[in-house]
């Protein structure tokens, strides 16, 4: 190996990416069965939605925002609402910025899931409710499906 070509590889670091903290923006939990006395013995059918964010807070700090809403139902009446809105600050480095976009909201939230998916487990089970285990969720499925719903929206919307 050329002294040139040893020094490109030098030159040429690896992403980097370090959590520098985690924690709750906002979280509520409305046990709407208990208000209603609706009982104990529901089986309640369980919707799952993410919402996904990403700011630039300098140089090379993101926050990255993972929203999880959960609404329970047992036929047409409401059992419970979870939503939290969790947070991670991130330090990225050396990640092209053709690459950041989807590294923001594909690798950062991968990272924080397993954090959310236990507070959601804890809570709806000191809720009164069975602990609710979200399956996991491919990050970059819901990647690709924003961008071609993006996609869509704008070869849809008329043109002036």
């Amino acid at each position: 190996m050329s002294d040139e070509t040893n020094g490109t590889a030098q030159q040429t670091a690896a992403p980097a990416m370090k959590i520098v903290n985690q924690y709750i923006r906002d979280m509520s939990f409305e046990n709407i069965a208990a208000q209603k006395n609706l009982g104990n013995n529901l089986k309640p059918e369980v919707n799952v939605q993410v919402n996904l964010d990403a700011n630039k807070k300098n140089d090379t700090g993101y926050e990255v925002a993972l929203k999880l809403n959960v609404n329970a139902k047992s036929g047409d009446q409401p059992v419970f609402v979870l939503e939290i809105d969790y947070a991670g600050l991130f330090t990225i480095e050396n990640v092209p910025d053709d690459q950041l976009h989807p590294f923001l909201m594909i690798e950062c939230p991968r990272m924080m899931f397993p954090f959310v998916r236990q507070i959601a487990r804890n809570t709806t089970a000191d809720g009164g409710f069975p602990p609710l285990n979200i399956d996991n969720i491919d990050f970059m499925q819901l990647y690709r499906s924003e961008l071609l719903r993006r996609q869509k929206e704008a070869a849809e919307a008329p043109k002036n």
